[in-house]
């Protein structure tokens, strides 16, 4: 299977080529010159499959110049039990009486957020398409994070042989344990980097080095080549494909849902990477009914979803879901290209609109085919606080806010939908890495106030019933070794200082 441009580059790659790259040369993204079809087979064969089974599975109808073997390896290794338990992403039903709701839980892994399904397999499959390719440069990882990629990535990369990573992250963007993860990595080439602005600030700083030519041959010239962990890169975004497609054959697996009924699917949303890739899933032939896209209140995607417009010229928050505080989502430009029929001259105008004036339109068609499969809406604080209590309350599950804000908006679309399909709502961060807001919709607004982020995480765990994850718990004696913090306009700067002394 060959990839191409969002944006109309004449050229085609190898999946090998997609990956090591990471963009296209003429900025845009990479997608699938067609989408692989599951065939009924394919579903019931996979119902006897284990995850990392299941995934390598579902990556071969993509990554075509990989063997099945190859990628066998590369999931057992990377979903290995001591890294993630017995099953890396348990499907778990809320309440024993209510057979519609249930949970996809996505922060088993070594930094307890959902990156870890994409990012732990990545460096096996960024080094192996640099060996398919006859790349022999220096990858270096550079990207941008809201706060979970880049702990992720920098466990996925840390000392991998002929790789350096650079993560980029924004100040005051991101919550303690998050911060913690980050800038206490060890590994000779690990580089984290703190940032005075918002994510979109190092996001847009990050692309305007990938596009910059004379940079890029000044690497090239010293054996260096740049590649991004973040889900603009077709190698993390293909993962998060597999676990949609799990979600599906485990319903089926428990007898909850018949082999053609379709559910919904509800994802916090802020890069739209990982909601990008259930919409994949349901291409492939996933019977999904609707996609949940939920919002915080930086709601830059509920308002383009119920209007058609794209406007990140307006005030930008900081929430307690900060992962989802972002104003340019960098994936909706791959789903943009496949509604439109793989347009890539309206998709480039519209980019080129957002890039100049930071905002665009869509035409009326466009925007009729989003919202037959797009559901958006959003959640304050306020609200998202209250979704955890009320969830707690009712099924016995504490969730991180990232995960409260979809139950959220899916309260209220079921509510004035009336819509009984199944659904499977995205769990993408174990409470643990923000405890403050959690103990304060549990106990009370203002009750983290008076305690430190450990002994929040010790309350959590009591009340909870949840183990703390390894990672979180040892956080407090660990090394700050990463102290850097510079203005966005020092970007380039950085990485030139990081890479070439």
């Amino acid at each position: 299977m060959n990839y191409i441009s969002t944006r109309g580059y004449e050229g085609k790659f190898s999946s090998s080529e997609a990956i090591s790259r990471g963009i296209a040369p003429d900025g845009g993204l990479f997608v699938p010159e067609s989408i692989p079809q599951l065939t009924q087979e394919d579903l019931e064969a996979m119902q006897t499959m284990e995850f990392y089974q299941l995934s390598a599975f579902v990556l071969s109808k993509f990554l075509t110049d990989f063997t099945e073997e190859e990628l066998l390896d590369y999931t057992r290794q990377a979903y290995a039990e001591e890294k993630w338990g017995e099953n890396p992403v348990p499907l778990v039903q809320l309440n024993e009486y209510n057979d519609r709701e249930f949970m996809l839980e996505l922060w088993h892994g070594p930094t307890c957020a959902f990156k870890d399904v994409a990012l732990q397999l990545l460096p096996h499959l960024m080094t192996a398409a640099a060996k398919k390719t006859g790349l022999t440069k220096k990858i270096c990882i550079l990207t941008a994070t809201s706060g979970d990629t880049g702990k992720a990535a920098l466990e996925g990369f840390k000392d991998l042989p002929g790789t350096e990573i650079i993560v980029f992250y924004p100040t005051g963007g991101v919550s303690e344990a998050q911060k913690l993860q980050m800038v206490t990595t060890g590994g000779d080439n690990t580089h984290v980097i703190a940032v005075n602005g918002c994510f979109d600030d190092a996001q847009t700083g990050v692309k305007n080095i990938f596009g910059n030519k004379e940079f890029a041959e000044l690497l090239d010239a010293n054996g260096i080549t740049l590649s991004s962990a973040n889900s603009i890169n077709w190698g993390r975004l293909a993962p998060q494909i597999a676990y949609y497609v799990y979600s599906y054959v485990e319903l089926l697996r428990k007898g909850k849902i018949e082999l053609t009924e379709s559910f919904n699917i509800v994802v916090p949303t802020g890069n739209f990477g990982n909601i990008l890739a259930a919409w994949f899933a349901k291409q492939m032939g996933i019977p999904v009914h609707r996609l949940i896209c939920a919002s915080n209140r930086n709601k830059v995607l509920c308002d383009f979803f119920s209007g058609g417009v794209y406007d990140r010229n307006r005030e930008f928050y900081k929430t307690t879901s900060p992962s989802m505080d972002i104003l340019i989502s960098s994936n909706l430009e791959r789903l943009l290209f496949e509604i439109t029929g793989k347009d890539s001259e309206k998709v480039k105008e519209w980019m080129k609109e957002l890039n100049t004036e930071g905002k665009y339109s869509v035409d009326k068609d466009t925007l009729k085919a989003l919202q037959r499969l797009f559901v958006g809406g959003f959640a304050d604080e306020t609200g998202v606080s209250k979704t955890i209590l009320e969830v707690y309350d009712r099924t016995d599950n504490v969730i991180d806010p990232h995960t409260a804000v979809g139950f959220n908006i899916y309260g209220r679309y079921h509510q004035r939908s009336g819509d009984e399909s199944k659904t499977v709502f995205a769990s993408t961060a174990a409470p643990f890495k923000f405890a403050p807001a959690v103990m304060d919709s549990l106990r009370g607004i203002g009750y983290s106030e008076a305690l430190s982020t450990s002994e929040l995480i010790t309350e959590l765990a009591e009340e909870s019933g949840l183990m703390i994850p390894q990672s979180i718990a040892e956080l407090p004696t660990l090394e700050v070794r990463h102290k850097d913090v510079i203005e966005k306009e020092q970007m380039q700067d950085k990485v030139r200082e990081i890479l070439l002394g």
